[in-house]
């Protein structure tokens, strides 16, 4: 198992790969259509896109969180229970 102080990287790591492994995949199959070098096409944009997208991850997490924050109104019984 891993440590619990590398779960925000983790955490970065695994949202990234499947966000661009959808986004890739769809991309892909819209500009190729149904193809027999769809999937080997899809693995190649795929690997590519993850290791601009978890970098990104890390970076544009805290910046999502805070606009959430800002956006969402916490209830005071709801807050004290939950910190």
């Amino acid at each position: 198992m891993i440590p619990q102080r590398y779960e925000h990287a983790v955490f970065a790591l695994v949202l990234s790969g499947l966000m661009s492994f959808i986004v890739s995949g769809i991309s892909t199959l819209l500009a190729l259509g149904v193809t027999p070098e769809l999937l080997g096409r899809w693995i190649g944009s795929w690997l590519p896109s993850w290791a601009v997208a978890f970098p990104a991850v890390l970076i544009v997490a805290p910046v999502a969180r805070r606009i959430v924050g800002a956006l969402v109104r916490r209830d005071t019984a709801e807050s004290g229970a939950r910190h």
